[in-house]
């Protein structure tokens, strides 16, 4: 990869404000320059411990956004999240401060390291990548990485390395990766998602063709073969095509000899171009983990990972934080949270649940976004099939405003309707005593959602063990 210069290069840029620092992107890039030597100040609504984590290692921060936050910084970060009329950016354009988004930082990042590792898709980004990270650790390639859950092997979301591996989560909302630069980009699927920014599958499409197109002719593309949309988008590409896959047989990985034990935790034999390659156990539950692992596998090795180290990693890999996250075990009730918030994974986390011991599984959900609720009721409703007990909560608006058309009620009507049962229950209080009065011993509770829906299963652990 050629690393041309950019702005963070420049002798006159030591000094950077965050608008939004607490946020789990802009927090780990906040760390990162830390540890680069850059002065960090930065704001945020309210304090948390990504804050005090960084105001710990030396950034300053400000609660609340204001124009006087803006103390001479030379450049200025912020999110999609940020609008023109933030105090901070009007400061910051007034005084003729450079002004970057976070998905320009992150490319700029990424584009100081000869071997940026860039890992896309509709689902499984956090997991995937975390899986990568696990590895690269396991084999003494001591990367930088950035990802967007938290990983206990690193301590958080962030890793500062001192290679030239950079490894990272490359969202598509709103063409973020289009400002990455990546060696290798690993793409696990494609499918409608943001339906607030994309217009369509083709347009999602396109999209993703112009992120691969970024691949350099020498670099290296890691393709799911199960994927229809992942193909169409990455056959067209002039560089090192890899795939793998579990259902199309032309892939160049896949596994063999799937099985599962008792916590729905698969082992598998891995073979490349029908050659055995070694055995694996995984340690997070579910096939679409395998599907997830073989993505890793592949990436890793092509880094020139063993497969001892790919085997030891994913043995060790126990999930990142939020994904399929054990949070309480109570009367012999565990309670499981997931960030699963479209129907494709949804259905994936019930499947990874159902394929564990368990009697029956009781879950939460807390949709996200009035759009994806509104864009997707059909399929939301269709993909709780193995749920025995659906509890529906209040839709988390996030970066919205509500339109007045949808609800959670409808959503808890449309599921009864395709034969589930579901109710709709807003207070997260009244689901903990619902779920007390009649979660038996034996069964599984799983709070899903990228909102704050966690609560509800702490609630419901701190009410059976005060009794």
């Amino acid at each position: 990869m050629n690393n041309n210069s950019n702005i963070l290069d420049s002798e006159k840029i030591r000094r950077v404000h965050f608008i939004g620092i607490g946020g789990s992107s802009m927090s780990g890039l906040a760390e990162i320059l830390l540890a680069k030597g850059y002065q960090v100040s930065g704001s945020d609504i309210k304090s948390s411990h990504a804050t005090q984590k960084l105001e710990s290692k030396g950034a300053e921060i400000f609660i609340g956004h204001s124009a006087e936050n803006i103390n001479a910084p030379d450049l200025t970060v912020y999110t999609v999240a940020v609008k023109d009329d933030n105090p901070e950016m009007i400061q910051s354009k007034e005084l003729g401060i450079p002004v970057i988004d976070r998905a320009e930082l992150l490319g700029l990042l990424m584009k100081k390291h000869s071997f940026g590792i860039a890992v896309a898709g509709t689902h499984g980004k956090t997991t995937t990548t975390s899986m990568i990270t696990t590895i690269m650790l396991e084999a003494n390639t001591d990367p930088t990485a950035h990802i967007g859950g938290e990983l206990d092997c690193i301590g958080g979301n962030t890793r500062i390395g001192g290679s030239e591996y950079f490894i990272t989560e490359a969202c598509e909302y709103y063409g973020s990766f289009l400002k990455f630069h990546p060696f290798m980009a690993v793409v696990l699927n494609i499918e409608v998602d943001h339906v607030d920014y994309f217009r369509d599958l083709e347009h999602i499409k396109s999209t993703f063709g112009e992120f691969v197109a970024l691949v350099p002719r020498n670099g290296y593309i890691v393709a799911c073969a199960d994927d229809e949309n992942t193909l169409s988008v990455v056959s067209k590409r002039d560089c090192n095509i890899i795939t793998y896959g579990l259902k199309n047989k032309d892939a160049m990985w896949t596994a063999k000899e799937i099985t599962y034990n008792s916590m729905g935790c698969a082992s598998f034999e891995v073979y490349k171009e029908g050659t055995k390659m070694g055995d694996v156990s995984l340690s997070v539950p579910g096939p679409h983990n395998v599907s997830n692992s073989l993505a890793a596998i592949a990436a890793a090795h092509t880094c020139g990972c063993s497969m001892d180290n790919i085997a030891y990693g994913l043995s060790r890999f126990g999930g990142s934080h939020k994904r399929f996250e054990l949070k309480g075990l109570v009367d012999n009730i565990k309670v499981i949270d997931d960030y699963a918030h479209h129907p494709s994974e949804v259905q994936a986390t019930l499947n990874a649940a159902k394929s564990s011991d368990h009697n029956k599984i009781w879950c939460v959900f807390q949709p996200h976004t009035y759009t994806r609720t509104r864009a997707f009721l059909d399929k939301f409703s269709e993909s709780f099939g193995e749920a025995d007990n659906i509890v529906i909560t209040d839709i988390y608006a996030a970066r919205e405003k509500d339109p007045g058309d949808i609800h959670s009620k409808i959503l808890a009507d449309r599921i009864r309707e395709n034969g589930g049962n579901a109710v709709y229950i807003s207070d997260f209080q009244d689901i903990a005593e619902y779920l007390d009065k009649n979660a038996q011993s034996g069964d599984l509770i799983l709070t899903m959602g990228a909102g704050d829906i966690v609560r509800c299963g702490e609630m419901f652990l701190n009410l059976r063990a005060n009794k």
